[in-house]
């Protein structure tokens, strides 16, 4: 028997809305949800292909998105399955309403991406490596 292989990692976000935030990401940005708001802890769960995004209720303190409170980095990215996957992406969430912050565009890192800013101020990146050298052995 080979060594077992991971198979996902859902993103856990912290909303100050779980409803709210569920709400969004099903009419935005097209995830399908299932909520969980009974719960002792209230969540829900979003998905859509292979991703997984969990939204949990704030108990405590307050939330801030990643580039207010440590001054840099998106909250979310997500890898469409090739590079022309981005523009496709990009246009179904034009005409879903997006608020885009940043347009398709090659970083300085070799990736093809763009940003959309959700319901509760968080960065939500899409993006796929266009420039292999930049990630090297990476795709080994």
């Amino acid at each position: 028997m080979g060594k077992p292989r991971l198979d996902n990692a859902p993103v856990v976000l912290p909303t100050p809305d779980v409803r709210t935030t569920a709400t969004y990401y099903r009419d935005v940005l097209g995830f399908k949800v299932i909520e969980h708001l009974e719960a002792p802890e209230p969540f829900a769960a979003a998905y859509r292909d292979k991703v997984e995004l969990v939204f949990v209720q704030i108990m405590s303190g307050r939330f801030e998105p990643n580039r207010v409170r440590y001054g840099s980095g998106d909250d979310v990215y997500i890898d469409p399955d090739s590079v022309a996957g981005v523009d496709d992406v990009y246009d179904e969430l034009m005409a879903a309403g997006a608020k885009v912050v940043r347009g398709p565009e090659i970083v300085s890192y070799g990736s093809y991406e763009f940003v959309v800013e959700d319901v509760d101020g968080r960065w939500v990146c899409f993006g796929r490596v266009a420039d292999r050298r930049f990630f090297k052995g990476a795709f080994d």
